[in-house]
C-alpha cells in the first residue's frame, strides 16, 4: 500500500506525491493491460511490432 504524508495541511502536494507514486509502482499500465483479454500469439505479434519500431527510432538517432 501507498502511503503519503500530509505536511502543513497541503493535500494538493500530498496528492501529486501519491500519483507519482503510483504511476512509478506501475498499477495503472497493468489495469489497462488486464482490462481485456489477449490471445498469446496476439500479444507476442505486438511486442514484435513495438520492437522494430523501437530499433528502427534508436538506428535513426545514430545516423
Amino acid at each position: 500500500m501507498t502511503k503519503v504524508s500530509v505536511k502543513d495541511g497541503n493535500i494538493d502536494g500530498a496528492l501529486k506525491k501519491f500519483k507519482a507514486k503510483v504511476a512509478r509502482s506501475g498499477v495503472p499500465s497493468e489495469i489497462k493491460k488486464r482490462k481485456f483479454y489477449k490471445k498469446p500469439g496476439i500479444v507476442k505479434r505486438e511486442e514484435l511490432k513495438e520492437n522494430i519500431k523501437n530499433s528502427r527510432k534508436k538506428n535513426k538517432r545514430r545516423d
